[in-house]
Parts: structure tokens; C-alpha cells; sequence
């Protein structure tokens, strides 16, 4: 009897334990997600709102703005004010994330003036003095062609348009890249990625950050945005 006593005794302690345990890993958890949540915002809208007003709006939910050179043509936003964000409206967020925006140049039309020939800097000026948008820049690699230079335009000169295309001669050199927001992603998965596309990536700390699984990405060199090219070093630093 003393002995089934014991054993009794002894699985109701172990049944105890393995309870508390549960209770620990499920409570961890849950905390884990909402310091998680707790970092997370949501982007406000931003479109239709001047540049100071957007630049408040952001800085109060705890983001940061960043103005993309290339204006739209948008006949329902004012020239001026912002007619495109990323992340959209209401996206969660991060704190500290950078929102991108685009500013209007109305629905303005205008001539198109001669770009081809000129540096791509020299086209992107001369379309935003002239009030037009830039639509897209797309390469072409030939070592015939002066590098860094325009060698056509979509619609071509003297056309009435809102927004023009460049077609730009890269010469040989390497590829140019922007660097993307790393920050929240796996730091193995992003060196992987990086090192297949030519980069170099250096893990330069691993330091604690409560709420987030070890081995995510919490700060990078370069920021996002930046320019880069298959070569350069990325460095990151990870939770751990």
C-alpha cells in the first residue's frame, strides 16, 4: 500500500509539473505575439496631403517618410500633394518603417521636350521643370553607346503628354539594385538570397530583442533605399 502511495504521489507531481510547463510555453507564446502586435501601426492614408502635413501624420504613428523623385500624373490630386504610398492605407506596419509616397503633378499636359542624348539627371530635371512625370526607366547594356545616357523616349518629342518613358544605356558596368527593407525577415533566408545575386553579406552581431524568434533581421547596412550593386557587403545584425 505504501508503495502504490508513493507511485500516486508521484505521477500526480509529474502530472503537476507537465501542467505548469504547458501553462509557461502557452503564456510565452502569447506574450511573444503581443510585444510583437505591440511594435505593429497602421499606415495612415496619405494621399491627396501636402508633403508638411503627410511628413506630421507619419512622424505621429511612429513612421518614417520618404519622397520618391519620380512624380505621377494624377488629374484628381493637386500637383503637389502626394498621389501614391507604399505601403497602402491601413497596411500594419512595423514601427520606424519607411513609407514611400509619390507626388502629384496634376493632370497636367505638356510638350515633351527632346531627352535622347542627354544624362538620365539632365532628362529627370528637365521633365520636372517642365511639369511632366517621369513613368518608367528601363536599361539597355551596349558598349556602342555612351553609358548613363538616353537613348529614347516614349512619346518622343513635341508630343503632348503628362508622363514620359526613358530608355537609358547602362554600359557594361554592374547592375544597380535598391536595397530592400530587411528588417522582420529571416537573416539566413535574406543572406541566401543576397549571396546568389552576387553580394557579399557579413552577420556583424546578434544581439537580444525580446518578443521576436532568433535569427530575424533587426538592423541593416545599407538602410533601404539605397543604392547597391553585386559586390557590395550587406551587413546585418540578428536577434538572438
Amino acid at each position: 500500500m505504501a508503495l502504490t502511495a508513493r507511485v500516486l504521489g508521484a505521477g500526480k507531481f509529474l502530472l503537476i509539473v507537465a501542467a505548469l510547463l504547458a501553462t509557461y510555453l502557452v503564456s510565452a507564446a502569447v506574450a511573444a505575439r503581443i510585444a510583437l502586435r505591440a511594435r505593429e501601426v497602421s499606415v495612415p492614408s496619405l494621399v491627396g496631403q501636402p508633403l508638411s502635413s503627410a511628413s506630421v501624420i507619419v512622424s505621429r504613428a511612429g513612421l518614417t517618410l520618404r519622397v520618391d523623385e519620380t512624380r505621377r500624373s494624377d488629374p484628381n490630386v493637386a500637383a503637389g500633394r502626394i498621389a501614391q504610398q507604399d505601403p497602402p492605407a491601413a497596411t500594419a506596419a512595423r514601427r520606424g518603417r519607411t513609407v514611400r509616397v509619390w507626388l502629384s503633378t496634376g493632370g497636367v499636359v505638356a510638350s515633351v521636350p527632346v531627352l535622347v542624348g542627354e544624362t538620365e539627371r539632365t532628362a529627370r530635371l528637365r521633365l520636372q521643370q517642365g511639369g511632366l512625370s517621369l513613368s518608367t526607366v528601363s536599361d539597355i547594356r551596349s558598349n556602342d553607346l555612351p553609358a548613363d545616357v538616353v537613348v529614347a523616349q516614349d512619346p518622343p518629342e513635341g508630343s503632348r503628354a503628362a508622363a514620359v518613358s526613358l530608355l537609358v544605356n547602362r554600359g557594361d558596368r554592374a547592375a544597380a539594385y535598391v536595397m530592400p527593407d530587411l528588417i522582420g525577415v529571416s537573416g539566413a533566408r535574406v543572406a541566401e538570397v543576397l549571396r546568389a545575386d552576387g553580394f557579399r553579406v557579413a552577420v556583424v552581431g546578434q544581439n537580444p530583442y525580446p518578443g521576436v524568434p532568433a535569427g530575424i533581421v533587426i538592423r541593416q547596412s545599407p538602410q533601404a533605399g539605397f543604392q547597391v550593386t553585386p559586390g557590395d557587403t550587406v551587413s546585418l545584425e540578428v536577434s538572438r
